[in-house]
């Protein structure tokens, strides 16, 4: 069977996805899969109810707003593939004892680009029991001009994922004050399609999951550096160190998942801190948003090695 998976956008923590089309994981499976670049990732969910692909990747946050929206959304999570947040905050001086509240202190650039992030380290901020609102925040600007920002001192901290904060890392002009990937589990990355999708074609979402589940296996059971290899045609702006590097951190904080389950604690932290964040307005549940079978089936039967 065709199916066209949608990209949500260019990211290495995303590499799981790239090196599934580059290892023929999903050809070995017996699906041929398409990845279509989406236009837009605040739209890369609406596009699998208008045609323009059949799965998708990205955060779950999409799908429990269309469902918050709707409580009869068709979208629905099927594979988790990123289960721990892929970004982190970099200070221009040390901070080895760094507690969310020390935020409160400096002048911070956030993320702009996607809402996830922020949504994340706002409730960072409540759990430790203080008041997101009272951070300076710097204007918002994209993760590239914040990373300037901080070499040039006009920033205190900043927010963003690799490469740049490998690269400010290696450069000594940042130094990373949190990790969010060290909180534990919160739902990232999901494979989503359709309901209706689902019931037509179960076997395709089956051979979908368990392709995603030997790319994973592969990589908990290769090192960052052949990891950077296979995935380094997806991108030929960062060098190879660099990238070999980036895939190591994130390996080390165990960004991605081993099995293809999405655990329900990653998914209902990531709800209440959107209900926190008056992203959503209802205690979306994690029933309404997932359709587990093929990840739990796929996890109980294994999967050979690629």
């Amino acid at each position: 069977m065709h199916i066209t998976l949608i990209e949500n956008f260019r990211a290495v923590f995303y590499s799981p996805f790239y090196a599934a089309m580059a290892l023929r994981a999903f050809e070995t499976e017996g699906v041929d899969v398409e990845m279509r670049a989406s236009p837009d990732p605040e739209r890369t969910l609406q596009q699998l109810s208008s045609g323009g692909g059949e799965v998708s990747w990205g955060g779950p946050l999409r799908v429990l707003l269309a469902h918050d929206k709707d409580p009869q959304s068709e979208s629905l999570a099927f594979c988790e593939v990123v289960g721990r947040d892929p970004f982190f905050v970099l200070g221009r001086e040390p901070n080895p004892g760094f507690r969310p509240q020390d935020l409160l202190n400096n002048k911070v650039a956030i993320v702009s680009e996607v809402p996830t992030p922020w949504i994340c380290l706002q409730q960072d901020l409540r759990l430790a029991g203080f008041d997101p609102t009272a951070i300076t925040r710097s204007p918002p600007r994209t993760m590239a001009e914040n990373a300037a920002a901080l070499r040039a001192g006009e920033v205190d901290a900043i927010q963003v994922f690799q490469p740049f904060a490998r690269m400010l890392v290696d450069e000594g002009a940042g130094h990373v004050w949190y990790a969010a990937a060290s909180r534990g589990p919160t739902s990232y990355t999901t494979l989503n399609t359709t309901r209706a999708f689902i019931e037509r074609n179960p076997d395709a979402v089956l051979r979908v999951t368990r392709a995603m589940y030997r790319t994973l296996k592969w990589i908990a059971g290769h090192d960052a550096a052949e990891l950077a290899r296979v995935v380094a045609p997806y991108f030929p702006d960062i060098p190879m160190r660099l990238l070999s590097a980036c895939c190591a951190d994130y390996k080390t904080l165990e960004l991605w998942n081993h099995e293809p389950v999405l655990k329900r604690e990653g998914f209902e932290w990531l709800r209440d801190a959107m209900r926190a964040s008056d992203a959503i307005r209802r205690q979306v549940a994690y029933e309404e948003c997932t359709d587990m079978r093929f990840a739990e089936q796929a996890s109980r039967d294994g999967a050979p090695l690629l």
